[in-house]
């Protein structure tokens, strides 16, 4: 999933396979869609976040681990443990109770999240007719999978629980349609206008 470039120094540096398409392909069609004059106003992905609510770990503090263990191995970088900043008696939640765990990805581990998921785990989701159009007004974009099962780091045998998780894609662009543009090019995949 990688390619191998020279660093400046003579070592062999690999880039990763949707990094090296975003500096070939995707600025070169971006500028000729929007007509930037200057390459560097092409829009960036600049980071991924990959969030986990675990309510249930109140009751049950084994899924906290689980969600620590597979979001480790989703990813390759160990997430953060999030905690209620508010108690809510109804849900026996009190301030400081872990209720979720988040991952921040960036560089070349951000580049190889996402080939692995638009490669391999969004084409293993059921049913499955495209993501909706649905940004933030900012061109960041935030989709949901209801099991971490979709990822093929995840051994369906020893998985403990099924759950969720939001994965946001942060770019700098100015607006929606430019933000919609950079991810297409990237290859996420969209529903088409009749599919809606």
């Amino acid at each position: 999933m990688t390619t191998t470039t020279e660093k400046p120094e003579g070592e062999a540096r690999t880039m990763p396979r949707r990094q090296q398409r975003y500096r070939e392909k995707v600025i070169a069609a971006l500028t000729s869609e929007f007509n930037y004059p200057n390459p560097m106003m092409v829009p960036r992905l600049e980071k991924i976040v990959i969030n986990m609510g675990v309510g249930q770990a109140v009751e049950n503090k084994n899924r906290m681990d689980a969600a620590v263990k597979d979001l480790t191995a989703i990813c390759g970088q160990k997430p953060l443990i999030r905690k209620a900043r508010v108690a809510v008696s109804g849900f026996r939640l009190r301030i400081g109770y872990a209720v979720g765990v988040a991952v921040t990805l960036r560089g070349d581990r951000m580049w190889e999240f996402l080939d692995r998921l638009i490669s391999l785990a969004i084409p293993r989701i059921r049913d499955f007719r495209g993501l909706p159009k649905k940004f933030d007004g900012h061109g960041n974009y935030t989709m949901g999978l209801s099991e971490q099962s979709v990822f093929p780091e995840i051994q369906l045998d020893k998985v403990e629980f099924v759950q969720g998780m939001d994965i946001t894609f942060v770019t700098d662009a100015a607006t929606d349609k430019e933000g919609f543009a950079l991810l297409t090019q990237l290859g996420m995949p969209f529903q088409k206008e009749a599919d809606k």
